[in-house]
């Protein structure tokens, strides 16, 4: 993984990302008490600002934290870094945390000035034969919080099913909950069946992903039939193909699960179609103001 780009964000000042410092008693620290987005930056052009701005302000509300921006502040705020930054193809990571609290209490939540933290990154390269071959994915028993809604910086349960597929060598672990399909450790899962691609409905088990809509319009725009459904583990192991898809991933055909081959054990045709429409979406938005 690239190293990030080297300006930051920092309670309304840009400065060097290796001198960035905030307070050991920030509640972020403390408490994970906080959330965060990841935006794609494609020519120097943010992708999807409104819907990732619409979330943030969601996440806020069901942390009980008001927005410390308007949308046309966090504009210029990420703007600016992402020039500062080159522009070009990167990603933004954004957070806001409840802020600095002298000493350590559980509650009353604090009105206390909010830390605000963005920073770059260059844009992530596809895995090797990603088109070819896709990717290997394993599963895991779904033991996150109860709020997966919200997109908080409390991730750890993430991090440690993440690594279940470092472990294995494998690109994602593809969660399950009491015999259903939820999403993946940092990613949402679609899932095709018989002609047509289905995604588990949003809840406060899943996070509503900015992505997945994105999958959800290219389907659209390629004439393949796609609703919200519910997915069982049955359906999921019978897929004749499931696809990842997050931020800095777009969409990814899974063409092994737990050792055993997705369909026919290469990228379907359906994933192609969609993949081939977001590359021409992403064209058409090149030039588009954001």
């Amino acid at each position: 993984m690239a190293d990030p780009l080297p300006v930051c964000y920092l309670n309304g000042a840009y400065l060097p990302l290796s001198e960035a410092r905030i307070s050991p008693l920030d509640r972020g620290f403390l408490y994970a008490d906080g959330v965060y987005e990841v935006m794609p930056v494609y020519g120097g052009r943010p992708f999807r600002f409104p819907f990732h701005l619409e979330r943030l302000a969601r996440s806020l509300a069901g942390i009980s934290m008001e927005d410390p921006h308007s949308g046309q502040e966090w504009r210029g705020i990420l703007g600016t870094l992402i020039e500062r930054n080159g522009g070009g193809d990167q990603y933004v990571y954004w957070q806001v945390t409840r802020g600095a609290q002298f000493g350590r209490t559980h509650a009353p939540l604090p009105r206390i000035p909010r830390t605000v933290f963005a920073f770059g990154a260059p844009w992530p390269a596809p895995p090797p034969g990603l088109l070819e071959q896709g990717v290997s994915c394993v599963s895991a028993a779904d033991t996150r919080w109860a709020r997966c809604d919200i997109k908080a910086t409390a991730l750890l349960a993430n991090v440690l099913l993440r690594q279940l597929s470092v472990d294995a060598a494998a690109a994602e672990t593809i969660l399950l909950r009491d015999g259903e399909l939820t999403e993946a450790s940092s990613a949402a899962v679609h899932v095709a069946l018989g002609g047509e691609v289905l995604m588990p409905p949003n809840s406060p088990r899943i996070l509503p992903g900015t992505t997945r809509s994105v999958v959800e319009e290219m389907a659209a725009r390629a004439g393949i039939p796609w609703r919200v459904a519910s997915v069982s583990e049955t359906q999921l192991r019978a897929a004749d193909e499931i696809w990842i898809s997050a931020a800095t991933r777009e969409v990814q055909p899974v063409t092994m699960l737990d050792g055993h081959p997705v369909g026919t054990g290469r990228p379907g045709p359906l994933w192609r179609r969609v993949y081939e429409e977001l590359q021409r979406f992403k064209q058409e938005l090149a030039s588009t103001p954001w």
